[in-house]
């Protein structure tokens, strides 16, 4: 049987640590589709057109190590707002969400495009000061030449390109529920999304 859960909601929020989290509690399939748009976005940096570069994407690519770099995230975000290239990488996300054993799939459109008919939706978001404090340190942790004010710029940056974007804009379904981290640790954070999944599960046995 099938049961999707879609995570939506900006950078550096925590959406990406709590659906891993989400999926090792249930024994859930887990897909980042941030990787998609990063993988894509390696290959233009690459040289490679986006939209052919999207349709041959294979899942081989998404386990790349480098695609967690600033400049990979930029080039992402900016393939991901080419209406041909989103359209490519629908149904490679749609046929993962309703696999059988269960699904979480976490991105900007997730409950929105993707999977409007997911059984659970959550749309994590946190302040951009906080993420982008959580960014910088995550970067400066792995070396990175980035001051405190570059980083919130350019999550600021992405943030107005994601929601602002004609095709799949970055933004909370209707009947998501809204989680926001600024606050909470992601202990805590992650409880309380596997409180909310648990509720709409199925009961079983």
């Amino acid at each position: 049987m099938s049961f999707t859960v879609a995570i939506d909601g900006p950078a550096a929020a925590g959406k990406g640590t709590i659906s891993k989290g989400v999926a090792a509690h249930f024994g859930f399939a887990h897909l980042d589709t941030g990787l998609l748009y990063r993988a894509v976005g390696r290959r233009t940096l690459d040289g490679m057109e986006p939209v052919a570069s999207a349709k041959d994407l294979t899942a081989e690519e998404l386990e790349q190590g480098d695609l967690r770099t600033a400049q990979i995230a930029q080039a992402a975000s900016k393939v991901a707002v080419i209406p041909d290239v989103r359209a490519a990488l629908v149904d490679f996300q749609r046929a993962f969400a309703r696999r059988a054993g269960g699904a979480v799939l976490d991105g900007r459109d997730i409950g929105t495009v993707i999977c409007p008919r997911a059984e659970v939706k959550l749309f994590v978001t946190a302040s951009a000061e906080v993420r982008a404090e959580r960014r910088y340190l995550e970067l400066n942790a792995k070396g990175a030449d980035v001051t405190r004010d570059q980083v919130l710029a350019d999550v600021r940056e992405r943030d107005a390109r994601d929601a602002e974007r004609s095709t799949a804009p970055m933004k909370p379904a209707e009947d998501a529920i809204l989680l926001d981290t600024s606050e909470l640790s992601i202990e805590a954070a992650l409880a309380q999304a596997v409180a909310l999944v648990e509720q709409k599960r199925p009961a079983t046995g």
